[in-house]
């Protein structure tokens, strides 16, 4: 059995119009539905559908459910509608003056999106028509056109009669007459017994009913009705949470009951897809809203991996209430599908991933590689651009990286430079005879030269303290990572030694003593996997 959507079975196929397929199928929660299906393979019949959905949001059909917008998927869903058929209802001899003016008005309404009364299937009930289903145009119709076929629809009301309303108050002018006739004394008296002493009855208790069915057993028992808004958490949108009188009281029958329905303020839907239900859930609880019921999906059609949100009902950014339950249609996986990769040479890393996402890919492997170009531009790829793979292929690039790296291997230890050999020194010329001062002055002692050191010393740069701190992306390819510092004294390893799991989308910061330049180093499984200057 066909299945359209992953949600709707078809029963049988109504009407085919062009691009649109009007099938007949059975809903996931048993009920009967109709599904306009659009075809969309063409610029046109992508404008097409736009101004049907455009259409359908301004006049809110009555027989309308869902509209479903997203690729791949275009669809509306309508359900049954009770009523009389318009031309039925005008070919009566006396016609209501509300339902002239109710079906003019919806006429120009129709007319204002390009549709004329003959497209859509309108029912009348109480005097108000009530658009069941709205046919898919191709283009909208001219005024001219619109006019003329509105004219044809509306001929029957060419010389009918039409039932004036009467005025508030208007059949009192007949009790008088009617009192003479009758009796005007005997039936007056009786008339103003039963005003002044009508019977009383209990209120029977409605809070919790649809207002809707509360109101007509309330109006059954004789008493009249009026609506007050107002919100409760818990309570079903539209059911009574307070009425005034209270139930079980007495009151004369004629009487006032305020009914207070529940309405809370509408709110935003947030949007879902992509998410996890678990993440889902979490978004809903900042909008009062909850998940509903969540139907599997085949995910192939929209490249959604499993266990992602295909669709969701309401839409997102749509208006609903609080506490409204949200539909969840969750990707079963993606079967069989082929994709590619455009050429993403030249981007920077983060937009490559988003493309590649968005294909359906994995980005498994990141090689950084010395570059002029700016840090994280992307230089290779692999499947190559436009390449057909299976989705979910493993992608692999190469980004640029600073030109300057540490070396790989440390140098290892410098040659000690040849020991000096200090010249033998010259003997020393014997002193000259010391002639004593004639005036009795002491000789005058001669400084010695200081000695000098024949091997100049040089010292090794001092020790200091670097940090790094990185984060590892969302994505992190599988495998081992370990972490080490390189400097001017060699390369050592550093406490980390971790899997992909542990790491993905993780900051990690640590603080090393070194000597002179130094770089950090993240292997993984034994390779180089991001050099990080501190």
């Amino acid at each position: 059995m066909k299945v359209i959507d992953g949600k709707y079975e078809v029963l049988r196929e109504v009407s085919v119009q062009g691009p649109v397929t009007l099938s007949e199928v059975r809903a996931a929660e048993g009920v009967t539905r109709q599904v306009a299906w659009f075809t969309v393979a063409t610029p046109a019949d992508r404008q097409a559908f736009h101004a049907y959905r455009t259409a359908l949001r301004a006049l809110s059909p009555a027989g309308l459910t869902d509209v479903v917008a997203r690729p791949g998927a275009f669809y509306a869903v309508w359900q049954p509608v009770t009523g009389q058929p318009l031309e039925a209802a005008l070919a009566h001899k006396g016609v209501p003056q509300d339902l002239v003016e109710n079906v003019q008005a919806l006429a120009a309404s129709l007319a204002e999106h390009g549709y004329a009364l003959e497209d859509a299937q309108v029912l009348v009930e109480a005097h108000e028509p009530r658009v069941a289903y709205l046919t898919p145009l191709l283009a909208p119709r001219s005024p001219e056109d619109i006019a003329a076929r509105n004219a044809a629809t509306l001929a029957p009301l060419k010389g009918a009669r039409v039932k004036r309303r009467r005025e508030p108050g208007a059949w009192l002018t007949f009790i008088p007459g009617l009192l003479l006739l009758g009796g005007a004394t005997y039936v007056g008296a009786q008339a103003v017994q039963i005003y002044l002493n009508p019977p009383v009855r209990p209120v029977s208790s409605v809070v919790g009913q649809a207002a809707k069915d509360a109101a007509r057993q309330l109006t059954g028992e004789g008493f009249r009705v009026e609506y007050t808004t107002g919100q409760a958490a818990g309570r079903a949108i539209g059911s009574v949470i307070r009425q005034d009188p209270a139930g079980s009281s007495t009151l004369p029958v004629g009487r006032l009951v305020t009914l207070t329905v529940n309405n809370p303020p509408a709110i935003e839907v947030p949007r879902l897809e992509e998410m996890t239900p678990d993440q889902a859930r979490d978004a809903l609880k900042g909008s009062a809203m909850t998940v509903g019921k969540i139907v599997k999906v085949d995910g192939t059609l929209t490249g959604t991996p499993e266990g992602r949100i295909v669709a969701q009902l309401p839409e997102p950014g749509s208006t609903a209430q609080q506490g409204q339950p949200v539909q969840l249609m969750v990707s079963t996986g993606i079967v069989g599908k082929k994709t590619f990769l455009p050429d993403v040479r030249g981007f920077q890393y983060e937009d490559a991933r988003t493309y590649a996402r968005d294909a359906g890919l994995v980005i498994t492997k990141v090689t950084p590689q010395p570059s002029d170009q700016k840090e994280g531009t992307v230089l290779e790829q692999t499947p190559a651009a436009f390449k057909s793979v299976p989705v979910g292929s493993p992608v692999t690039l190469t980004v640029a990286a600073p030109r300057y790296s540490a070396p790989s291997r440390p140098a290892g230890s410098l040659p000690l430079p040849p020991p000096v050999v200090a010249p033998e020194p010259e003997p020393a010329p014997e002193p000259d005879p010391v002639t004593p001062d004639p005036q009795g002055a002491a000789p005058q002692e001669i400084p010695a030269v200081p000695a000098q050191d024949a091997s100049p010393q040089v010292s090794a740069p001092a020790p200091r303290s670097v940090t790094l701190r990185y984060t590892f992306p969302s994505d992190l390819p599988q495998g081992t990572y370990t972490l080490a510092v390189r400097d001017d004294s060699g390369e050592r390893a550093l406490d980390l030694n971790a899997d992909a799991g542990a790491l993905a989308g993780k900051q990690i910061s640590t603080v090393a003593s070194v000597q002179g330049d130094a770089v950090f180093v993240i292997r993984r499984d034994g390779q180089d996997f991001a050099l990080v200057t501190p």
